[in-house]
């Protein structure tokens, strides 16, 4: 039997929206979303059927966990007034690169709730393929962490602050860079008349080889053979684009590096 818990989201962003809708899914009473603007944490609590506040000294003070998904930079800020007087519930935060300690002198229980995957308020993830990282304080937030993990994901692992922090800039490398070289390829496109969709089965192709393969062992192109002619008359067309051409040649450099076993582990 699925353990019913009251959950208020401190938070409505992306990774809110998200996270807030699959424990919806699995019958979690979301009572409450803070927001430091009304019409955000009004938007999401409609879609949650939850009550909605810009106030943390209105945020209710018997729920059993505050899911905490703000920006970084807000996180140690608010702290001293959520945790005030609401020191019987648990305290999870979210982000990938903040400590465990960030909590230290203002909760109780507290802990981690990491979902790595990338997040759109307007296109809603399937969670439970979504790999969950969870730390505790103590055994109690610890508890409750795994118990909200497993309902909405089939892949928990308890992990440190410490290793997280690496899990985290890992998943810059492997997301938010692959990206923006999807970007840089969009304008290179765009100036030609071609449209990026053609790019499309091309990237599928690509992520789909690193299900069966490492990326070591799928990575192509002119850098991994070090094709001297085709990089320079590549780079020659970025002549006059600084920065594109700047990762170009970097971006090949360390591509061919690591293909040749030189690359700095």
């Amino acid at each position: 039997m699925t353990m019913k818990m009251r959950i208020v989201l401190i938070g409505a962003g992306r990774l809110a929206t998200n996270l807030g809708a699959a424990l919806r899914q699995q019958g979690q009473e979301i009572v409450q979303v803070y927001s430091r603007t009304m019409a955000s944490a009004t938007a999401l609590a409609q879609r949650l059927e939850a009550a909605a506040t810009d106030s943390l000294a209105d945020v209710v003070t018997d729920a059993d966990v505050y899911i905490v998904s703000v920006k970084d930079s807000a996180l140690a800020q608010l702290l001293p007034e959520l945790c005030k007087g609401r020191e019987e519930g648990v305290f999870l935060h979210t982000a990938g690169s903040m400590p465990l300690s960030v909590f230290d002198g203002y909760a109780r229980h507290y802990g981690v709730l990491y979902p790595m995957q990338t997040f759109s308020k307007e296109r809603l993830v399937d969670f439970s393929r979504v790999p969950l990282f969870i730390e505790g304080a103590d055994q109690y937030a610890l508890d409750m962490a795994e118990t909200l993990a497993r309902m909405v994901s089939g892949e928990v692992r308890q992990l440190s602050s410490a290793d997280r922090r690496h899990l985290h800039l890992a998943a810059v490398f492997a997301c938010n860079f692959a990206n923006h070289c999807y970007e840089l390829s969009a304008e290179i496109l765009e100036r030609h008349g071609i449209p990026f969709s053609v790019m499309l089965p091309l990237i599928d192709e690509t992520a789909a080889k690193v299900h069966t393969m490492s990326p070591r062992e799928a990575q192509t192109g002119p850098a991994v053979r070090f094709d001297e002619n085709v990089m320079q008359a590549q780079m020659q067309l970025l002549a006059g684009q600084e920065q594109a051409r700047h990762i170009y040649e970097e971006m090949s450099r360390s591509i061919y590096l690591t293909a040749s076993g030189l690359q700095e582990k």
